[in-house]
């Protein structure tokens, strides 16, 4: 850890593993711990879950969640794959929402007045931007919302959008996570807040090809000559994964050993399974489910491409950013992509990878094929696909941009009020 000490952080956020070895996506967690290497300290204030602790220490992360509804069994907004998803899944969520923003405010302003935080670090605008504003704002501490994309595309409406542009003025600094998270927060806010782009980081520790772990996978999972294509995400249907079924189906008359790994959980996977059997490539696609963090660098350097066929959905989602996108180019593994959202920042086109436009197999296909033709494409793809991701894209790369902005609004603060703070 940094000798120097910086400042105490209290952490807002809806999604956030539930305890060692979640399925949760752990970037918030990840980048709580770096921020503590860099001499911050980090308290991480959550919603509760059934199974959950109210209060622990996790990975080195003192970690508090606040109940919202009692039995726990009720709490089912936040979770098992975002609260976008499970509103989608089941509405009748959305009547426990006003339970979980009055928590969340209640939670936030009570650590906020006793506790003596430097800042609050609020993830996603709606809930945690506008709870945190309401508890931060009234009490003179600095607060940064750092905006992931999917509360900006979605959640849409009139009311929504004045919360939305509430807790964005409101916030003393906005991160977003890409260039077109950027302009969709701009558009909300009518006019431009202190922005800045601060991509969340992936860890930086590529598994090599020829490791025993990844071997054994392609010798499970790879047919002959290959290839071998690899997905790894949540089963939803944003993701695209029946376009990866489909574009299989195209490939097999010329590449008879071709198959897939479909790593991941979620809702779709029973409709996806059905949907390989239907298309006759089921013998030829392995559903792994869900797989543990640190396993995730071997599946992704196991195949031969990478593809994320992501998609526009229903409500406005779209990829804000795409963290596995960034995963395989440390993998080493070349990617296709959809040109959507925010994975044009890492993907771009013949240089760090392939894009093809979404809903759209039979671009996946011919980008499959140009690969298996062209060995040296490949080879430049994953040289320059590293370099990308462990320069712009790594954890030490965000949490030192985030250890920069939170030490210039900690010093505008201390400027204004000269008594120490701790």
């Amino acid at each position: 850890m940094s000798g120097r000490r910086r400042g105490r952080i209290l952490c807002l956020t809806s999604n956030f593993p539930r305890w060692t070895g979640d399925s949760t996506t752990p970037f918030v967690l990840h980048l709580a711990r770096d921020l503590q290497e860099l001499g911050w300290r980090v308290d991480v204030l959550a919603p509760h879950a059934p199974g959950t602790a109210t209060r622990e220490i996790l990975d080195g992360v003192q970690v508090e969640r606040f109940r919202y509804l009692w039995p726990a069994r009720l709490e089912t907004v936040c979770y098992r794959g975002g609260a976008l998803i499970n509103l989608r899944r089941h509405p009748s969520n959305a009547l426990k929402l006003p339970a979980l923003v009055l928590a969340e405010w209640a939670a936030s302003l009570r650590r906020l007045a006793g506790r003596r935080y430097d800042l609050l670090h609020s993830h996603w605008i709606l809930p945690q931007g506008f709870t945190g504003a309401l508890a931060a704002w009234p009490l003179g501490v600095p607060h940064v919302l750092s905006v992931h994309g999917g509360d900006v595309f979605a959640l849409r409406g009139r009311w929504l959008t004045h919360c939305k542009r509430f807790a964005l003025h409101r916030a003393d600094a906005v991160t977003v996570n890409s260039s077109v998270t950027g302009q969709a927060v701009q558009a909300i806010a009518g006019m431009r807040p202190q922005l800045q782009r601060i991509p969340m980081g992936v860890t930086v520790a590529p598994v090599a090809r020829d490791d025993p772990r990844v071997q054994r996978l392609r010798q499970q999972h790879r047919r002959g000559d290959g290839p071998l294509l690899v997905f790894v995400g949540r089963l939803v249907e944003e993701k695209g994964v029946a376009d990866l079924l489909h574009a299989l189906g195209v490939l097999l008359p010329e590449l008879p050993e071709a198959s897939a790994l479909v790593v991941g959980e979620g809702q779709d996977r029973p409709a996806l399974e059905a949907l390989a059997r239907q298309l006759g490539v089921a013998q030829r696609v392995v559903f792994s489910g869900w797989v543990a963090p640190e396993e995730v660098g071997c599946y992704l350097a196991a195949g031969d491409v990478f593809v994320g066929p992501s998609r526009r959905g229903r409500d406005g989602w779209v990829e804000a950013q795409g963290l596995s996108f960034i995963e395989a180019m440390i993998a080493g593994t070349p990617v296709v992509a959809t040109r959507v959202g925010g994975i044009i920042d890492s993907v771009r086109d013949g240089e760090t990878g392939l894009l093809v436009p979404e809903r759209s197999p039979g671009a996946i296909a011919a980008a499959v094929r140009r690969l298996v033709a062209d060995p040296a494409l490949v080879a430049r793809l994953r040289r320059q696909g590293y370099a990308l991701a462990t320069t712009a894209f790594s954890r030490p790369a965000s949490a030192a941009a985030f250890d920069r902005l939170f030490e210039q609004l900690r010093g505008r603060r201390l400027a204004a009020n000269p008594r120490p703070l701790e």
